[in-house]
């Protein structure tokens, strides 16, 4: 089953922006957007995968797309992070299919397009459920690709699947530290009570810290989280948002990259300062988290393949603020 692009594709959407053309007051008497992204057009065409779980008949979201290039044989999985969701990649993956590459983006379920289902989150259940996908696609090998929490489930899955992976990119990933040292555990129901009162000015306001330079275009996926908050079925959805924040705290990578045998690419924009519990912590504290300047150095002695990639003025997502050279470092990395 598949979902046909509309006519103005995600592109379009990001450079010319009409939601943010809308007045306040227009975008606030806007319909409700579904859990499930229901009516937000897609840059490529969105096919399911069933999929059962905990007695659940899910489906999960993907999109599959062929080389534009001269085909290399080659594929790259595109695993997002827990704020955004496939769409998102659109850049990285007209510039990996361009290249020859066959480019495979999942929407995790619990994100995105997928199912949002009440179940015990865990990085190895989602990347049991990629590496199904990739079973079901006749997909053996792949490069992984992750962002974000994105890039602590791109590891998990290299460090289950080592023999499916033949490159590991991580982009600014979260989980480079154990939060568990310094932050205090808080209930997977205090999280969802935090959630439940969420708004768009408070996303907004998260989501500025990503950026060195705040852009209008970045605001779209703040509207599309704030679409939802209007939703029937937003408590779902913050229950998911929830366990999955309980699921970054609980399940941290850092203490097994020695084991990680892939060859791997670490690309850290050097402003980033992103970490798991800002506001849980006294500011002395948080003074000592989310340091990518340091963490990525330690990082990259740890795993025994790595190349350290840091970019001086970027942030969190460098594929949003400095594509031409992200995609610059991973086309290279792929291509050794």
């Amino acid at each position: 089953m598949s979902i046909r692009p509309p006519i103005l594709a995600l592109s379009a959407l990001l450079a010319s922006a009409p939601v943010l053309a809308q007045s306040v007051q227009e975008r606030r008497a806007a319909e409700p957007l579904g859990i499930a992204m229901e009516g937000f057009p897609s840059p490529y065409p969105v096919r399911f995968l069933p999929v059962t779980l905990e007695g659940q008949d899910l489906r999960m979201a993907y999109m599959d797309v062929k080389p534009t290039g001269r085909a290399n044989g080659r594929t790259v999985v595109l695993l997002h992070g827990k704020n955004f969701f496939g769409a998102y990649w659109q850049s990285t993956i007209r510039a990996l299919s361009g290249a020859g590459y066959r480019v495979v983006v999942p929407d995790q379920v619990g994100f995105g397009r997928s199912s949002k289902p009440d179940i015990h989150y865990s990085f190895h259940t989602l990347a049991s459920l990629t590496k199904q996908l990739l079973d079901s696609l006749g997909i053996q090998e792949t490069a992984v690709v992750g962002h974000s929490m994105g890039g602590m489930l791109a590891t998990r899955f290299a460090l289950m699947y080592p023999e499916a992976t033949t490159h590991l990119v991580l982009e600014n990933p979260i989980g480079l530290e154990d939060y568990r040292e310094k932050v205090p555990w808080q209930s997977t129901e205090a999280y969802y009570r935090e959630q439940l009162k969420a708004t768009e000015e408070g996303t907004r306001k998260y989501h500025q810290t990503y950026y060195v330079k705040w852009k209008p275009e970045y605001d779209v996926w703040v509207q599309l989280f704030a679409r939802q908050l209007p939703s029937g079925e937003y408590p779902r959805l913050a229950w998911v948002s929830a366990a999955t924040s309980q699921m970054i705290y609980e399940q941290p990578v850092v203490h097994e990259f020695p084991r990680v045998k892939p060859r791997t690419l670490l690309v850290l924009g050097q402003e980033d300062r992103t970490f798991i519990g800002r506001g849980k912590v006294p500011p002395e504290v948080a003074a000592t988290l989310g340091q990518y300047p340091q963490l990525g150095k330690a990082v990259a002695k740890a795993i025994p393949n790595a190349t350290l990639v840091e970019l001086p003025g970027i942030g969190h997502i460098p594929h949003f603020e400095a594509p031409e050279k992200f995609h610059s470092e991973l086309l290279g990395f792929l291509g050794k």
